[in-house]
């Protein structure tokens, strides 16, 4: 069963009411056709917007561990990911993510809208990280734009390590379309990789406003973890 037209619709009126979202840049969202939508992190609330903000299918690859749970409440998870379309990721390098790449393509050969964060992980401090080369892999494959798209108050309202949100403003600003059709990097070039998507996070500093580092979320999460031990 389908159960993502069942889902937005129960989820948004709770997103509008309790986070008054105002949308900044929505004539850059294409109407149709193929579209990548990249995004920043900094919260787990940030996957909820784009769904509820246009009529547009949106297919998110997510992080296999949310697929993996164990228990019942481990399945039912699996089950609800499953009905709506997402994707489960692999993020244990290039070569385990492809599948859940492939997946993406076909999302997209389909004329849909894909999902990514490319830090690859959610912000570990609210800054905004070094992105991981597979939006640039999906861009240079299919050829399809990548529409940055940046949420703003999310963290704060929903912090690391918080159980439920608390109501607030949400600001989501969508910028121009990234049209990477003619560049001339071939998709499997680390140098073409690297500054197609150098020139995604460039445009998600721009609409964001957050600090830039240029590290992995993941390096930095894992050096607070040992900080801790």
């Amino acid at each position: 069963m389908d159960a993502y037209p069942i889902v937005r619709g129960l989820v948004r009126p709770l997103i509008w009411g309790l986070f008054r979202p105002r949308v900044e840049g929505a004539e850059h969202f294409p109407a149709t056709g193929p579209v990548i939508l990249a995004g920043n992190h900094p919260s787990t609330l940030d996957q909820f917007f784009p769904p509820v903000l246009t009529r547009r299918r949106v297919t998110y690859l997510a992080k296999s561990e949310y697929f993996t749970r164990p228990g019942l409440l481990g399945r039912g998870m699996r089950l609800l990911l499953e009905s709506i379309g997402m994707v489960p990721l692999d993020r244990g390098g290039a070569t385990a993510a492809e599948a859940a790449l492939r997946r993406g393509r076909e999302v997209l050969a389909g004329g849909g809208v894909l999902g990514i964060y490319p830090e690859g992980t959610r912000s570990p401090d609210g800054r905004l990280h070094r992105g991981k080369t597979g939006v640039a892999r999906l861009a240079l494959t299919t050829g399809a734009p990548v529409v940055p798209i940046a949420v703003i108050g999310s963290r704060a309202l929903m912090p690391p390590g918080a159980r439920l949100p608390r109501p607030g403003r949400v600001v989501v600003r969508i910028g121009a379309p990234l049209d990477f059709s003619d560049h001339p990097g071939p998709a499997d070039d680390g140098a073409a990789l690297r500054s197609v998507t150098d020139e995604v996070m460039a445009e998600l500093q721009r609409l964001s406003g957050a600090e830039y580092v240029d590290r992995y979320a993941a390096d930095v999460k894992a050096e607070g973890r040992d900080r801790a031990a």
